[in-house]
């Protein structure tokens, strides 16, 4: 057992015993053994060199460091703390320069370029050719060729960019934390669904605070801003969420210029025009402006359901209320949205929560990917294997062959010291080894899904079910990896394609059949009403030309800001140039909402993340939707192509281009006509 419980490489993490003061010495240590490899690897012999002590090492060299990292940046999006904050960032540079230094050492690149060329070399094929060219093109694309100059300067780049990103990081879940909002009138809370009340009296009692309180997390705003009757109130959440990343001391606006110009400066060294090439090169989309045609397609495509929605919602509330049509108070729109879908198909969102309990809806999901995929998962008992928090609960699956594929975490519900959103993640690659045998895969998949509260279960909405599904696609396309190069494997595959498997599994929460293996009433176990599941499915596709545009705003904003940089980096608030290019795309209120510029963490947080890669959600949607065709026409149970699905995408990793996978199992290129016609704005085949 290793010293450091950090370096210890042990399969069942001892989160217990992972302390801040310790992360210093395990990164360091990792740190120096990496590098002695890598020197190693760098000043071997040229006419010595084989695919094993060149590319195989290198492969090697870091998956100490990698995995040991991992747990201190897990650590800190799910339990921040200021001495673990403090070891993270003092340790941050340091390592992000050294994965910097890698493709940038002369030596090193020499090194493996020898042998690249070599007659060995040309007679690769399968996983190893593969795996030679993506380093190959790692390398180049990294500023391998650079001259020494340019290669220094972009080492330091990287390095910012990190500490630049994590702040800006730090400054959204800080100012997310900093604002509440208690209400101690129980009659300003009309409209409240019982669930969301009781969760809010359950807060306020956590922090000894008399009266109900609301915090910016989504568990809390969500239905805040979608039922309460009190304007002011929801004018008063709605201002705080649109202040978050805006506001000494926790304003981005400075850091979102440094972070845009670092990028752009790393493209022109590495003799791009702008950012998104870089990024886009070896995606599916292959250049900045392809995505941009791509997001702007869809955009033509909705504009005129887009505007007759944005009327509609004009129209309604001037019809209720007696006044004159005009545009709706950006504070407004959800909650008059969901009146007019109640309107319209008697469908209230919240008559769905009882027949959601986060247990059931675990079951049910392990149930389905046992028909479609023929996985057993099962949770250990409590208390056997450790979580980072009393919450998290751990998994085994084992598929059809009994075959242990791998564990994961499941950590749920939003903890003030956790990040925001819903996420999945890797700790420990396995997979095949050289002797033949598999080790599991290791993974984890967190959220911020509605708490129990009032002695009820958590019951969840629809849309925080799709979530869960969501990410347990991803955890599928990462335990059920057979890709021999671990860096190769599961969802390191190109960001344009990574959400199929994830957002493929979301149709499932949609279909009758498969509901009614989860989607059973907390207290009586029936299943949905059909007269429920029928305004259900009637409500789908309620303004989803606006869900569309919202995307494609987002999408279109990331693009042209690492495309155009110079317009927007040097501006003292970038916040009324962002509005303007996307403002064709965004619903008319009064006043102008902001755009989420300054707390997108999407694009923000990290020195690549989703940057100029946003619109791989829609991307992948086109994916998702056409593949799922398959399902719908051979049984969305069918064993026979989960099976195909397994074997042509969850496990193949990145050890063909995506579009190849693509094609080995639909035969043929996507359709986009598929997510149209899903979302209602294309007639049915």
């Amino acid at each position: 057992m290793a010293e450091n419980p950090f370096l210890d490489p042990v399969f069942h993490i001892r989160w217990s015993v992972l302390t801040p003061d310790l992360i210093a010495p395990a990164i360091e240590s990792a740190l120096t053994r990496a590098q002695a490899t890598i020197d190693a690897i760098a000043t071997g012999a040229a006419g010595e060199a084989t695919f094993e002590n060149t590319f195989l090492a290198l492969e090697d060299a870091t998956e100490e460091l990698t995995q040991a990292w991992g747990k201190v940046t897990h650590l800190q999006s799910v339990a921040d703390a200021p001495a673990l904050r403090d070891a993270h960032n003092a340790m941050l540079p340091r390592v992000s320069a050294f994965y910097a230094a890698i493709p940038l050492n002369v030596a090193l690149w020499a090194r493996l370029k020898a042998f690249a060329e070599s007659p060995a070399a040309a007679h690769l094929t399968g996983i190893r050719r593969r795996f030679l060219e993506e380093t190959v093109k790692d390398f180049r694309q990294a500023g391998a060729d650079l001259p020494a100059e340019k290669r220094a300067r972009l080492e330091a780049l990287q390095s910012e960019l990190a500490q630049a990103t994590q702040k800006y990081s730090e400054h959204v879940l800080d100012a997310t934390n900093a604002w509440q909002l208690v209400v101690t009138d129980e009659a300003r809370l009309a409209g409240l669904p019982p669930l969301a009340k009781g969760g809010a009296l359950s807060s306020a009692a956590k922090k000894g605070i008399a009266g109900w309180r609301f915090t910016l997390h989504q568990p809390s705003i969500e239905p805040f801003m979608t039922y309460l009757e009190d304007d002011a109130l929801r004018r008063e959440m709605w201002t705080a969420s649109a202040a978050v990343g805006a506001q000494t001391p926790h304003d981005n606006t400075a850091l979102i210029g440094r972070i845009l110009t670092l990028r752009a400066e790393k493209a022109a060294l590495l003799g791009q025009p702008h950012f998104a090439d870089v990024v886009l090169e070896r995606r599916m989309a292959r250049s900045g402006a392809q995505a941009l045609a791509f997001v702007e397609d869809f955009q033509r495509r909705c504009t005129t359901a887009f505007a007759r929605e944005c009327r509609e919602l004009e129209a309604f509330k001037a019809q209720e209320t007696g006044r004159a049509i005009e545009p709706l108070a950006p504070w407004e729109i959800m909650f008059w949205a969901e009146k007019l879908r109640r309107a319209r198909y008697a469908f209230d969102e919240e008559a769905l929560r009882p027949y959601f309990p986060m247990d059931r809806v675990i079951a049910g999901m392990f149930e389905l990917v046992g028909k479609i995929f023929g996985l057993r998962v099962a949770e250990r008992p409590a208390g056997e294997v450790e979580g980072w928090h009393p919450e998290v609960k751990f998994y085994e699956v084992h598929d059809a062959r009994d075959r242990h594929v791998g564990s994961f975490y499941a950590d749920w519900h939003p903890r003030e010291a956790k990040r925001g959103g819903a996420w999945m993640n890797y700790l420990i690659t396995g997979g095949p080894r050289p002797d033949g045998t598999r080790a599991p895969h290791l993974g984890l998949m967190c959220g911020n899904m509605t708490p129990p509260a009032g002695g009820k279960p958590a019951l969840l909405t629809h849309r925080e079910v799709e979530t869960v599904f969501h990410e347990f696609g991803h955890l599928l396309h990462h335990l059920l990896g057979e890709v021999e190069i671990k860096s190769l494997n599961g969802v390191n595959v190109a960001w344009d394609f990574v959400e199929l498997p994830s957002q493929i599994m979301e149709n499932w929460t949609w279909e009758r059949a498969s509901l009614d293996l989860f989607a059973r009433h907390h207290e009586t176990g029936a299943p949905i009403p059909e007269e429920i599941f029928a305004k259900m499915t009637a409500a789908k596709n309620f303004r989803s030309a606006c869900a569309t545009m919202r995307q494609v705003a987002l999408a279109k904003m990331d693009l042209l800001l690492h495309m155009r940089t110079a317009d927007f980096a040097a501006a003292a608030d970038i916040e009324p140039l962002a509005r303007a290019v996307i403002a064709d795309c965004l619903i008319p209120t009064e006043p102008p909402a902001p755009t989420l510029v300054k707390r997108f963490n999407h694009i923000f947080s990290d020195p690549v993340g989703y940057a100029a890669g946003y619109y791989s959600y829609k991307w992948a949607e086109v994916l998702d939707a056409d593949a799922f065709t398959r399902f719908k026409r051979e049984g969305i149970f069918s064993a026979v192509v989960g099976a195909e699905f397994v074997e042509k995408v969850l496990s193949r990793g990145n050890s063909l281009e995506p579009a190849e996978l693509y094609r080995a199992f639909m035969g043929r290129d996507p359709d986009i006509n598929a997510l149209l016609r899903r979302n209602g704005l294309a007639p049915a085949a």
